[in-house]
């Protein structure tokens, strides 16, 4: 250590007299020591500082320079003592001898002269670790300086960013007295913050303030950091509204003061307020804006609700307009050629009798379609969806199609060579195609082509909202024509019933709307693409049938089947109907019995007599006749049932409403198909 020491770790010798200095660095280089010789005590007294180890003066060189000597060790710093190793000449007689160092040396070893090796090394090396001991100490006390300069910095710089803030920050010991304050006290309480230091919380804050504090300090003091709301006056009197945190120090275990923080929260309280303000304002001014609104929609709902019902009640005036001016012609010439026969019958004249009924039996006839157009519009005719191939049906029509569109209109057939049948009813789909044939005619009044294709379609171009889409696909039908096209307007109105394009007394404006109904009853779709001078194309979208149902048509015999007798009994709720069919049934040969409703027919079904077949109406008052069959059935099950109907609103799909031996005819009927539909009923 005292040879490697980082600081004052050289040895300056002074020894006049012959080779004593010599002598001196070399025994102390030998042991490792750093050494520096100086002619005298002037010399040396320029060369003492801060890397001066050790000073070995002999007694000699005391003689001259002590005053510079003494002025160097005067500028040495306080913590430096450079320690001294006197060489002493031998004593002469018994007196001591005087040894006139300063008395700044106060560190110091005096050896006598001659002086070994050994023990001169000895005493250097016993100043050396003193005065390596000053120069810990130096170190130590630098270290300290820097320490207490670096607090003195970091409290400056602490206290430079606590006056800075504008919260309140303040150091509070447990006897409520202030130790800490910063800057903004001044201007929170207008106290300066020298002058808060020892006073009270509850004097700076006042008996009213601190009455709202208290008691979160006082739990702050107890341990629990606390935080509240106040409002206060400032010193300009205006409000304050802040927001105080007190956060306990604990010092060993236990409290020794609170950290108080306070921030002025007035202009965010403020904001907040008008926030909510504006929206008061803006949900008032919302709900009254909904209110208008609404009463606009009230409004504009009940308008558009009278329209619909002036719409509707303009349909309404259409149909009946129509259908009295249709029906006024069918029963005029009815009514007519009734009264001609009656005449000719009371005069007893038989001449041309057969063309007066085949007269009233046309117009009955053009009636009875009219109907079935209504029906089939509203969609309420009785359908009998079966498979169909819609090539075949095509093909049979083709030739019907050429002679009645005339020579002008080219009929070309686009049909797909493998098609899935549909479930339709096939009679009603060979109506809508001539309809629609028929109307592709009067499009092309300067001939043209028509087109009619089949194919298979997933998906249809648009399903109205609340309809289904058939799961298994479609069947398509597609009819094209090359004539005048339509516009938008008449395009929308299209399938409106009795809207038509043509003059007055050629055209119902029944065919489309009824073609429309057809198709939507049967779970089906139609799409009518048209433009003006592009033409017109109609696709009939009909639900695949099923893989397992097959069509089976009955044997027609070509004649009107009679009967043998058999027991049937009618009910029908119309007089003159139930008359006119218990007299078709007696003239074809069998038994009959009526009754007028339900109610009459039950004590009849019930009694032991024979009954062969039931004959029904569906639409009976009271309980309909569908539900007497079904009471029937409990008594006598194997009976089999004939409905009739003439309105289907219970039995629009004849699958979906007849049961087992059940059938249904619609009216009006012609004898024939009456009598095979009797047959057929009975043979089941």
């Amino acid at each position: 250590m005292h040879r490697d020491a980082p600081h004052g770790n050289r040895v300056l010798i002074v020894a006049p007299w012959g080779h004593d200095a010599q002598s001196l660095a070399k025994a102390l280089t030998q042991d490792g020591y750093h050494t520096d010789v100086y002619p005298d005590l002037t010399t040396l007294a320029g060369y003492i500082d801060e890397t001066t180890g050790v000073v070995i003066l002999t007694q000699e060189a005391l003689k001259h320079g002590t005053e510079s000597l003494q002025a160097s060790l005067r500028r040495q710093p306080t913590w430096s003592d450079v320690p001294f190793v006197l060489l002493r000449s031998p004593r002469n007689g018994s007196g001591p001898l005087e040894v006139p160092l300063p008395r700044e040396v106060i560190n110091r070893i005096e050896l006598e002269r001659p002086v070994g090796s050994s023990s001169l090394i000895s005493a250097v090396a016993t100043a050396m670790r003193s005065r390596q001991k000053q120069f810990e100490i130096r170190d130590r006390i630098g270290e300290l300086a820097a320490s207490r300069k670096a607090l003195a910095n970091s409290e400056a710089e602490l206290r430079l960013i606590a006056d800075a803030s504008p919260m309140l920050i303040a150091f509070v010991d447990p006897d409520l007295r202030y130790r800490f304050v910063n800057q903004a006290h001044q201007t929170w309480f207008g106290i300066a913050p020298a002058s808060m230091l020892g006073r009270t919380m509850q004097d700076v804050f006042g008996a009213q303030h601190w009455q709202m504090c208290r008691e979160a300090v006082h739990r702050a003091m107890a341990g629990d950091e606390t935080q509240l709301e106040l409002s206060s006056p400032r010193p300009d009197g205006a409000r304050r509204d802040a927001e105080f945190r007190y956060i306990p120090r604990f010092q060993d275990g236990r409290v020794e003061g609170i950290h108080v923080f306070a921030t002025d929260i007035t202009e965010r309280k403020e904001s907040l307020q008008a926030a909510q303000r504006f929206a008061a304002t803006l949900e008032r001014k919302v709900a009254e804006r909904t209110a208008e609104l609404q009463a606009e929609v009230q409004a504009r709902s009940e308008s558009e609700t009278a329209l619909r019902q002036a719409q509707k009640m303009e349909a309404v005036g259409q149909l009946t307009g129509g259908i009295a001016h249709d029906f006024n012609n069918m029963l005029t010439s009815i009514i007519g050629a009734l009264d001609i026969i009656n005449v000719r019958l009371k005069d007893g004249r038989m001449d041309n009798l057969d063309r007066m009924i085949r007269a009233a039996s046309d117009a009955a006839n053009r009636a009875a379609a009219l109907t079935q157009r209504l029906l089939a519009f509203s969609r309420r005719q009785s359908l009998d969806p079966k498979p169909v191939d819609l090539n075949a049906l095509v093909q049979s029509m083709e030739l019907l199609l050429i002679q009645t569109l005339g020579e002008r209109i080219q009929v070309r057939l686009d049909l797909a060579p493998i098609l899935g049948k549909a479930m339709v009813d096939a009679n009603q789909l060979e109506s809508a195609l001539l309809n629609l044939s028929i109307n592709a005619r009067d499009a092309m009044p300067d001939g043209g082509l028509l087109r009619i294709a089949t194919r298979c379609a997933s998906t249809v171009p648009y399903v109205p909202e609340g309809v289904v889409a058939h799961a298994a696909g479609h069947v398509v039908l597609e009819v094209t024509d090359t004539g005048v096209g339509m516009e938008a307007d008449v395009k929308e109105r299209v399938f409106e019933p009795f809207f038509t394009t043509k003059p007055l007394g050629q055209g119902t404006g029944l065919g489309l709307s009824m073609i429309y109904g057809f198709v939507q009853q049967s779970n089906g779709h139609i799409d009518l693409q048209s433009a003006p001078g592009k033409g017109t194309t109609v696709a009939l979208y009909l639900p695949v049938a099923p893989p397992h149902d097959a069509a089976t048509e009955p044997p027609s015999t070509g004649r009107t089947p009679k009967g043998e007798g058999q027991q049937i009994l009618v009910v029908e709720d119309d007089d003159q109907v139930r008359f006119l069919v218990s007299y078709l049934l007696e003239e074809l040969g069998y038994s009959v019995t009526t009754a007028r409703d339900a109610t009459a027919a039950m004590p009849i079904l019930s009694s032991s007599g024979q009954v062969d077949l039931l004959i029904s109406d569906v639409g009976l008052p009271g309980m309909n006749g569908r539900q007497l069959a079904e009471l029937m059935r409990q008594e006598r099950p194997g009976v089999p049932v004939l409905f009739m109907t003439g309105y289907a609103e219970s039995a629009a799909v004849q699958s979906e409403f007849l049961g087992e031996n059940m059938a249904i005819i619609t009216k009006p009927f012609a004898l024939d198909d009456f009598g095979q539909a009797v047959r057929q009923a009975l043979a089941q």
